[in-house]
């Protein structure tokens, strides 16, 4: 009848337009040629596929699964089902303990996992991790687990006129991962960035241009962006990309 064929022509439509503006919502922070800056203490969570993980999203490009950097907590004995990272999977460890089939990993822990490997994470206290998902190539294939701050100060090495030390934590191709560590009240000299560069400050707050970034802040510049941090009252720890082996041209 015509009033059957108008209902399913109303579902079909409403589900094509749910779909689309699912796929909306996912591109996040997407455009790289944008610089963006987030306190994501100000970020809402957002429910996951598993009950007791939640997420406070930076960046996004996909729907459920997805190219993205995000904050995942953990509350007390939840966990995610066993998955695989077909391009990649690298995180810090925020808070508490993450746990998975290769171990316990503490606050403060840099952990690796290449294309290709699969874990079943779970946490028995609550955990956050920072994360980055779906960014690698195929052939980087190297596993690293190091806790960042347990690192011996032979591990840094340390610019003598900027007062900058840098721990080395991965490079493959066009893209290099460290940790910044920046003493008190230390101004970095001002540059302009010649690659896309992306920080997420671990411990500490930059200040730039009269805005303050606290700690867990998400900053991306983008190619061509002026940079002037100058670090809070205490020591300041910056995860620190530049580059993305993805995007060669950036």
């Amino acid at each position: 009848s015509k009033a059957t064929v108008s209902v399913l022509y109303w579902l079909r439509t409403t589900f094509t337009l749910k779909k689309h503006l699912q796929r909306t919502i996912m591109e996040l922070n997407a455009d790289l040629g944008k610089s963006v800056a987030i306190d994501s203490a100000k970020i809402d969570w957002t429910t996951s596929q598993m009950k007791g993980v939640m997420r406070r999203m930076l960046e996004r490009k996909g729907d459920e699964v997805a190219i993205c950097a995000t904050i995942v907590k953990y509350d007390p004995e939840s966990y995610y089902d066993e998955h695989g990272h077909e391009e990649g999977e690298e995180f810090v460890v925020l808070e508490g303990v993450f746990s998975d089939n290769y171990g316990d990993f503490p606050a403060g822990t840099y952990v690796r996992n290449p294309p290709g490997s699969k874990h079943k994470p779970f946490t028995k206290g609550g955990c956050a991790i920072f994360v980055r998902l779906r960014q690698f190539l195929p052939e980087d294939q190297q596993y690293v687990r190091t806790n960042i701050f347990e690192q011996p100060e032979s591990a840094w090495k340390t610019d003598g006129a900027t007062k900058v030390s840098t721990l080395p934590l991965h490079t493959y191709a066009t893209e290099t991962f460290s940790v910044l560590k920046i003493p008190p009240q230390t101004s970095v000299p001002s540059r302009v960035t010649t690659r896309i560069e992306e920080s997420f400050i671990l411990k500490g707050s930059i200040m730039e241009g009269g805005e303050v970034h606290p700690v867990h802040s998400w900053i991306r510049k983008a190619v061509g962006s002026p940079c002037t941090w100058k670090s809070g009252d205490e020591e300041c720890y910056i995860l620190h990309r530049v580059g993305r082996s993805k995007h060669p041209e950036l």
